[in-house]
């Protein structure tokens, strides 16, 4: 579930500091306050604490200050709700290939996969924040700059390409939420995973002794067992969807019309 929204502020604004192109303060800022200090500073409360706890007052606290020395650098807890999302997108530093050679579309597809979920499980805050509508800076534009390179070797539009990135990322999201929502239920409960299915284990015995489940009655033991890696499994299947798309793909434009 989120809780906060990219882009919701002054995007004029937040555009100016993503890109460096804002006035600085001119008149009585504390000395060595930056707003590289103030999003990096909210990057770890949010980090530590969640989205939740990121907030102008907090931040100035945490910085030493007062809370409207922060307005001469930021607008608001929405521009730097944006900020904060462009410093912590900044891709992976990796090695693309030598000019001239296509590169491998399946390693990219993997780095790109494993970079989301590095990612968010770095910063588990990016969960709660809806993305649809997000502000782009130089950090966000790096990525996806990264990750179309790394495409290049699939023979597909451009429309598809970013349909690809969009896949990868919605399977990542998809199972390190999953993996945090049992987090949090846990934590927030005070019950942990195996004693919440022991607790249904006498009701569920008896459904699926009653006849009226027959395909989950006749699953495997382990069906359900947390050392099954969905992620890995998921990218597996997403990889060979592509490559059968690309083989498909060769095949017809190799026939005679």
């Amino acid at each position: 579930m989120t809780t906060e929204t990219s882009g919701s502020g002054d995007i004029a604004r937040t555009l100016e500091l993503l890109w460096g192109t804002a006035e600085r303060p001119s008149r009585g800022p504390k000395p060595g306050l930056t707003l590289d200090a103030i999003v990096s500073t909210a990057v770890d409360v949010a980090d530590s604490d969640g989205i939740g706890a990121v907030s102008m007052r907090r931040i100035a606290a945490e910085l030493g200050t007062g809370t409207m020395s922060l307005y001469r650098y930021v607008p608001g807890k929405a521009e730097l709700l944006d900020l904060m999302l462009d410093r912590v997108s900044a891709p992976a530093p990796w090695e693309p290939p030598p000019a001239g050679e296509v590169p491998d579309w399946r390693a990219a597809v993997e780095r790109l996969a494993r970079g989301y979920r590095d990612l968010y499980q770095k910063h588990p805050w990016l969960l709660r924040v809806n993305q649809a509508r997000s502000v782009l800076g130089p950090s966000a534009l790096r990525g996806l700059e990264a990750a179309l390179t790394g495409l290049q070797g699939l023979q597909l539009r451009d429309a598809e390409k970013i349909s690809v990135i969009i896949s990868v990322q919605s399977l990542v999201t998809g199972v390190v939420r999953m993996e945090a929502d049992a987090k949090d239920a846990a934590e927030q409960t005070g019950l942990g995973h195996h004693e919440f299915w022991t607790a249904q284990r006498p009701f569920l015995e008896r459904a699926m002794t009653s006849g009226d489940y027959p395909m989950m009655a006749n699953m495997d033991d382990d069906t359900f067992s947390e050392e099954f890696d969905h992620f890995e499994f998921g990218l597996t299947m997403l990889l060979g969807g592509l490559e059968a798309m690309v083989q498909r793909r060769a095949e017809e434009s190799s026939s005679p019309a």
